[in-house]
């Protein structure tokens, strides 16, 4: 771009030139004084970029010459080299090593004109090829600069860039089941590493969160096996410590079955936990009515209920409320619901088991709810009461044979199904679970 500009400054002068030339000799042919100034002084007077100019008439004898043209160019080669191109510039060399851009034009004499002069024209462009080598030199000499310069600077910036990401990957190195506290510490970070770090930090509390409730839960389920076998050791033990009658043999072994009985519906609670976690677990859906399951579920526990003074009942609209789920898990969850109620509502107290559709704009939603009158459960046991193993009144749980997991199965048992389970309770007034789920599963 630069050499263009140049060359497009050096075109114009001489285009200047020829024009100034050109109407001296069509306005003013008898001016000799002017036209020597314009050819013989003026470029005597500059000191660059210095110019020489001829004139010769139809003959091609000259009529005027810039002194010292001889000197810088060969005049013949000029005419030569114009003849094939004349009225473009032409680069040549001088005698001297200069560099010269020439041309020539013909120029009318007189007005109307009488003769027809050629009028040659070179412009010494010496300057501007130094200029050019040096702006060269200067910019190579800037670009091999830079080739070392900007890896360094890139260098740093890399590294200060990756800073953050180094310090993650320590951190990470050093994470272990034994100290998931570990954070990482995003003051000072780009904001892109910030969101990083910070989603990082988040993943690890997540699996700090899991990793204390796996440990809870390895514990809870040592204890609570532990109990019913040293029960039957216990017994066992006991029995054969001396001669026994066959009624005292019977009540060892009516013991040790009630214990056996517990230890295998311990067994089979974890099992269904385990399985409803795996991604192959499959439900088999069948289309239910769902106020017909809860009938069924109010038949199974209506005798037990009536042992307790407790009133159980079934609430549902006149329309049936049909439903794609696995009866069987189904049942299963309700009925969990109806035994944790009969067990912690007193004499004279009751149960409602309800269902309602409710319809939305995209899909509609069932609902399960089941209500009593108990002693509801402490706001602050809300929130855990769907972990695995967790007793909001561990004594009354240890007399009643409770494990923990009844919950922990019915939100399983929702989470299969595409839904959730809710809970909520207030001391002394009673406690209601519900039960939401889509009505058809999406496919």
């Amino acid at each position: 771009m630069l050499r263009a500009e140049l060359q497009k400054s050096t075109d114009l002068f001489l285009a200047d030139k020829l024009n100034v030339m050109r109407t001296i000799l069509r306005e003013r042919p008898q001016d000799w004084e002017g036209l020597k100034e314009e050819i013989e002084l003026e470029s005597a007077a500059r000191r660059y970029q210095q110019f020489y100019i001829r004139l010769l008439d139809e003959h091609k004898t000259p009529l005027l010459t810039t002194p010292g043209l001889a000197e810088q160019l060969d005049l013949s080669l000029i005419a030569s080299r114009l003849e094939r191109r004349p009225d473009h510039p032409v680069l040549m060399d001088g005698r001297h090593g200069q560099s010269f851009w020439a041309t020539s034009a013909s120029a009318p004499v007189g007005s109307p004109a009488t003769r027809t002069d050629t009028i040659e024209i070179a412009v010494d462009v010496s300057q501007q090829e130094a200029f050019l080598a040096r702006y060269r030199r200067w910019f190579l000499a800037i670009l091999l600069g830079s080739f070392v310069v900007f890896p360094l600077i890139g260098c740093q910036v890399a590294r200060q860039g990756i800073r953050p990401v180094e310090e993650i990957a320590n951190t990470a190195q050093h994470i272990s089941s034994t100290n998931l506290h570990e954070r990482i510490f995003p003051e000072g970070y780009p904001s892109e590493m910030a969101s990083l770090a910070d989603t990082f930090n988040k993943m690890l509390e997540r699996l700090e969160a899991s990793f204390e409730q796996i440990s809870r839960f390895s514990a809870d389920i040592a204890h609570d096996l532990r109990t019913p076998v040293n029960n039957i050791r216990g017994e066992a033990e006991v029995a054969l410590a001396r001669a026994r009658t066959v009624d005292e043999y019977r009540d060892v072994l009516g013991s040790c079955l009630e214990e056996a009985v517990r230890l295998s519906d311990l067994i089979g609670d974890l099992l269904f936990l385990a399985r409803a976690e795996s991604p192959l677990t499959h439900l088999h859906r069948e289309c239910v009515n769902v106020a017909e399951l809860l009938d069924r579920v109010r038949d199974y526990y209506e005798a037990s209920a009536e042992d307790g003074g407790i009133l159980l009942t079934t609430a549902g609209g006149a329309e049936p409320v049909m439903a794609e789920l696995d009866r069987a898990l189904m049942q299963r969850a309700v009925g969990n619901l109806v035994s944790n109620a009969v067990a912690h509502t007193p004499a004279g107290g009751s149960i409602v088991l309800a269902t309602t559709l409710e319809t939305g704009a995209e899909a509609s939603t069932v609902r399960i709810e089941v209500s009593d009158t108990g002693g509801g459960i402490p706001p602050g046991a809300l929130p855990k009461v769907f972990d695995r193993f967790y007793r909001a009144d561990t004594s009354r749980s240890q007399t009643s044979g409770s494990t923990g997991l009844g919950l922990a199965i019915v939100q399983t048992i929702m989470l299969l199904h595409g839904g959730k389970a809710e809970i909520t309770s207030h001391v002394g007034q009673g406690t209601r679970v519900t039960l939401q789920f889509p009505v058809s599963y999406p496919r």
